[in-house]
């Protein structure tokens, strides 16, 4: 009989791809998670993990048992919905993972809704940057990731995860006042940028994915001068001249624009994609479901583009 604890273990080290790494996101040691790796072999009767470099890689035996540890994953988070519907009355925490303009344009508003719909129903929010958030859920230390599009990110097909696309944004042009662009009417051209020393996220940002994407749509790399997460220090070096940038539209809300000119771009490959992410067969869990239903909600309200 193969241990279903195990079978999580060893789907954090094939994500994590160390045991110290896997055992960090489970809260557990390097030896139990050692040991539980050696009990899964015992039990499979075949090796699952050899070493690779620093880290671990897994066998031939290893993938096709993690194959079916994904789907075995999912239906007990099935079962656990299932059983939890079985209970009268939906009272408990749901924890949430997103990032900073995801928590102020559906996350916060979904609350207080929430608060009138569901009031035995405590919503716990991690800030956690786009990339992120999808490894804590994955790890189990979130019930609801609100995540952003990326390089590398888990496929919508993954089975893994269930997704739910919440909304589409554009990134514009943020240019000095006396950009020679600046007082243009229409969008402007990201091609007609190329030679400007650029102002953006640090690579891993997902945003940074977005700009690098644009522009090489538009036939160059951008030079990337100035390096900040932060998009009001973004809109604060372009103030200055010392550059220009893509920033995602609602990353400008409350930000000093009266010293920049914020333009709209021609590309439709400059925009971020935010979607709601769970577990697989946690998404009809009777605590989870109303938070998906009510940040789907709140997102049909955003001023977007489709």
């Amino acid at each position: 009989m193969i241990d279903a604890r195990r079978l999580r273990t060893l789907r954090a080290v094939a994500d994590h791809r160390t045991v110290t790494a896997a055992a960090a996101a489970l809260y557990l040691t390097p030896s139990a998670v050692s040991q539980q790796l050696a009990a899964l072999e015992q039990e499979t009767g075949h090796t699952l993990l050899v070493r690779a470099g620093r880290g671990v890689r897994l066998t031939a035996a290893g993938e096709i048992l993690l194959s079916h540890a994904d789907a075995v994953l999912a239906q007990l988070e099935r079962a656990e919905a299932d059983l939890a519907a079985y209970s009268t009355g939906a009272a408990g925490e749901v924890t949430v993972a997103a990032f900073a303009t995801g928590i102020a344009l559906v996350l916060a508003p979904a609350i207080a809704d929430l608060a009138g719909t569901a009031p035995g129903l405590r919503v716990r929010v991690l800030d956690a940057e786009g990339d992120a958030s999808l490894p804590m859920l994955l790890d189990g230390r979130a019930d609801i990731a609100v995540a952003v599009e990326y390089r590398g990110a888990p496929r919508p097909d993954d089975r893994r995860l269930t997704m739910l696309p919440l909304y589409a944004e554009p990134f514009d042009a943020v240019l000095p006042l006396h950009h020679p662009l600046a007082g243009r009417d229409g969008p402007v051209a990201v091609a007609d940028l190329a030679a400007e020393p650029w102002i953006g996220p640090y690579p891993g940002n997902p945003c940074h994915d977005v700009v690098l994407l644009a522009c090489e749509h538009a036939g160059f790399q951008p030079r990337l001068v100035h390096s900040s997460d932060d998009f009001r220090a973004v809109t604060a070096l372009a103030s200055a001249g010392a550059g220009v940038a893509l920033v995602p539209r609602s990353a400008l809300r409350g930000a000093e624009l009266s010293t920049v000119a914020v333009r709209p771009v021609d590309s439709a490959l400059a925009t971020r994609r935010v979607f709601a992410a769970t577990r697989a067969g946690a998404e009809h869990h009777p605590l989870i479901r109303p938070v998906l239903d009510t940040l789907a909600a709140t997102a049909t309200h955003l001023d977007r583009p489709a």
